[in-house]
């Protein structure tokens, strides 16, 4: 038995969905600002606050809800110092939050916003909370990588332990360990980039992301001048995007690899927001419900190969939910690399047209901390057109783990 099936059959408290009733976690909205490329787009020069405090205006916009009932908020996000805890509670202010609303910021590096939502989640159904909000923001702009740690006061103890060594991996090298170790060609990883791009185009063609994207006014900076701004869309997709193009570019991390800049997420800056309560508490203020936040679940994996942690993390949280791959309409995967991704939808062994249907972070971008959240704004207005039921969000994790959630659709 490999690592990945003992890991799916770990957990063995299976329990079919419960039926519905009024102590459910609803989701009652999820919004998310444009996502544009780091140091490049129209966001570049938009500071954290700004895109979060918009993020959560609109959240309050699109539900109603009235701000001073929000009895806490969790904010993922990876680069800022301490998460961004100060920022976000800026963000909060500006948002019209009153100084009654608790924010607290958390990192779990590319699951953070999925977290977030997670933590408000588990408050909710433990009594803790009525009402609250996750959230997610990243400035990659302002806030690379490297500013999340200082190598010199490692220890060097960590050099003598494969795993802890194994974290200070670069992203890109992990997934050409995946792409090594599990047989992921170079034409499949540029043939899911290739396709994430087509599927992101089409839907911003048609005008599927109006629903989840909240614009953001800005201003921003060419040289000592100035200039007020309204972002409304994403501008990583590349709609001119060729297979045989992408199989042009240069491996990124090694001459002889095959992850390379067309074949893996952008960099990215971007915030998003979502609003959970208990049902009863949303029946009672009138909210809307778009659906139920039912189950979410973390799996460990080897840094080294940190990518393939959807593939520990999806059949861990189908297994205890008394569902199979199939019984999943859509499942929003992040696209951190490709070689990852193909690696974990073959394993599993789920239908492709079940995955990003509108695009994933190889077109759309990754923007860290924000990614689960914004994952959840995209999610359900695709659910609500297609009439699916069941939808699952799901990452890779630096430092070896995945994550996966199960939401239910509630809307008509």
């Amino acid at each position: 038995m490999n690592r990945i099936q003992h890991l799916s059959t770990q957990v063995n408290n299976c329990t079919p969905v419960p039926a519905k009733s009024d102590n459910d976690v609803v989701i009652c909205g999820a919004v998310r600002t444009p996502l544009t490329k780091a140091k490049k787009g129209l966001l570049r020069d938009t500071p954290p606050e700004v895109l979060l405090s918009t993020a959560f205006a609109g959240l309050l916009q699109r539900t109603k809800v009235d701000p001073k009932l929000i009895q806490d908020i969790v904010v993922g996000n990876v680069n800022q110092p301490g998460s961004g805890a100060i920022t976000s509670k800026m963000a909060a202010f500006l948002a019209g939050f009153p100084d009654t609303t608790c924010l607290t910021a958390i990192n779990r590096f590319c699951s953070s916003g999925i977290e977030a939502c997670a933590v408000i989640a588990a408050k909710i159904r433990t009594g803790m909370l009525d009402i609250g909000i996750g959230a997610g923001v990243e400035q990659m702009s302002m806030y690379d990588m490297q500013s999340q740690m200082n190598a010199e006061l490692l220890s060097d103890a960590i050099f003598d332990h494969p795993c802890a060594r194994d974290c200070l991996l670069g992203m890109g090298q992990t997934s050409e360990n995946v792409a090594a170790q599990f047989g992921i060609t170079r034409l499949q990883q540029d043939k899911f980039a290739y396709e994430s791009q087509q599927k992101a185009y089409k839907a911003q063609s048609e005008g599927l992301y109006k629903d989840e994207i909240i614009p953001v006014k800005t201003t921003i900076k060419d040289g000592e001048k100035t200039k007020e701004v309204t972002v409304t869309e994403d501008d990583g997709i590349r709609k001119e995007t060729t297979l045989e193009g992408l199989g042009k570019l240069k491996p990124a991390f090694g001459k002889d690899g095959s992850t390379t800049a067309g074949n893996s997420s952008q960099v990215t800056d971007g915030a998003a927001a979502v609003l959970l309560a208990r049902r009863s508490v949303a029946k009672k203020l009138g909210l809307p419900i778009l659906g139920r936040f039912l189950d979410y679940t973390v799996a460990g994996v080897p840094p080294g190969i940190m990518g393939i942690g959807p593939a520990a993390a999806i059949p861990q949280l189908l297994q205890r939910n008394s569902l199979k791959p199939n019984d999943i309409c859509i499942y929003e995967i992040n696209e951190a690399f490709a070689s990852q991704s193909v690696y974990c939808v073959e394993k599993i062994g789920i239908d492709p047209t079940r995955v990003n249907p509108k695009g994933g972070a190889i077109a759309l971008g990754h923007p860290l901390g924000c990614t689960g959240a914004r994952q959840v704004a995209t999610l359900l207005p695709e659910m609500k057109r297609k009439k699916a039921k069941y939808g699952v969000i799901s990452m890779c994790i630096a430092t070896g783990m995945g994550a996966a959630a199960l939401i239910e659709n509630e809307q008509n």
